[in-house]
């Protein structure tokens, strides 16, 4: 009797569930799409990335640089005070950074690279990190002592498809909110995902994903992993503006996961394929005679005496 009484309640209480008289509604906040969604194929997405590969050959970029370091395990963050930097690149790899106090002018740090080795002179502390410009496991306490000349590179410039890559695009729609207008944004996407085939298997290993907003079809976002597949660097692009002939973001947010170390550099001035001597890549002759120069291997020894 008692499952008959059940089931004789349930079957009445079932047209007043579909009817909606029991029902609570809300008012959610309606996404606004972009007036504006662009169609590309995978192939035409890469043709455009390396067409503006290609066209590149150097930047000179000055920027306002601003950085956070985060102690998850402390639960703290420190953010820095901006700093006005100069970036310098040149095809293949050739890449200067350079950051000074503003007014006062002090030099904070100064990164050069070949591509092969680098050299990182903080001025402040009369010593200077050398090494392979590859990432090395063995990581510093100090989080700018880091700082390594590959993620600087293919942060400020998005690269064209390597030899051996190879790639696949998905579709995705994201939401975002913009805290200025308070209101939701739907975000059509192509993720444009590169990866390398390991040798003697199926299996594929991540190098890169790039977001190409369907606005305007630019990179927005660019996710680099090492060789193990780990994420070591995210790079987020802000609104782009025009800087010449060609566009660029007008901020590049540089995120170092595993570092907890986050970087943001907004663009103030970029001039793109000026002529830029190997000599602007090099500062060893303008470091002190007693800079200690650390060597990645262990070694240290003062500047000029290797």
């Amino acid at each position: 009797m008692r499952l008959i009484r059940r089931a004789a309640t349930a079957a009445l209480a079932l047209p007043v569930l579909l009817s909606g008289c029991l029902v609570t509604r809300r008012k959610l906040p309606v996404p606004k799409a972009p007036s504006v969604v662009q169609d590309a194929t995978p192939d035409q997405l890469v043709q455009k990335l390396n067409v503006r590969w290609g066209s590149f050959e150097t930047l000179n970029v000055t920027v306002d640089m601003k950085a956070t370091v985060t102690h998850s395990q402390k639960g703290e963050a420190s953010e820095y005070p901006s700093i006005r930097g100069i970036i310098l690149l040149k095809k293949p790899l050739m890449l200067r950074v350079y950051g000074r106090v503003p007014v006062v002018g002090t030099r904070l740090l100064d990164m050069t690279s070949d591509g092969k080795e680098f050299t990182l002179w903080i001025p402040s502390k009369n010593e200077a990190i050398e090494g392979p410009a590859t990432e090395s496991q063995t990581k510093s306490t100090n989080q700018f002592e880091n700082l390594r000349p590959g993620f600087f590179f293919d942060s400020m410039v998005v690269r064209g498809l390597d030899p051996g890559d190879e790639y696949y695009v998905t579709a995705d729609t994201d939401t975002v909110e913009d805290a200025s207008k308070k209101h939701l944004l739907l975000v059509p996407e192509y993720l444009l995902n590169i990866v390398h085939r390991k040798p003697g298997s199926q299996e594929l290993a991540p190098v890169r994903v790039i977001h190409f907003r369907r606005e305007d079809l630019l990179p927005h976002q660019q996710d680099l992993y090492d060789q193990e597949g780990t994420l070591r660097t995210q790079v987020f692009y802000g609104a782009y503006a025009n800087y010449g002939k060609n566009s660029y973001p007008s901020t590049i947010t540089i995120k170092r996961p595993v570092e907890e170390l986050q970087i943001t550099l907004t663009l103030e001035k970029l001039t793109e394929n000026a002529p830029l001597p190997d000599e602007d890549f090099q500062f060893k002759t303008q470091m002190p005679p007693d800079t200690k120069i650390h060597r990645l291997n262990g070694h240290t020894s003062a500047n000029g005496s290797h």
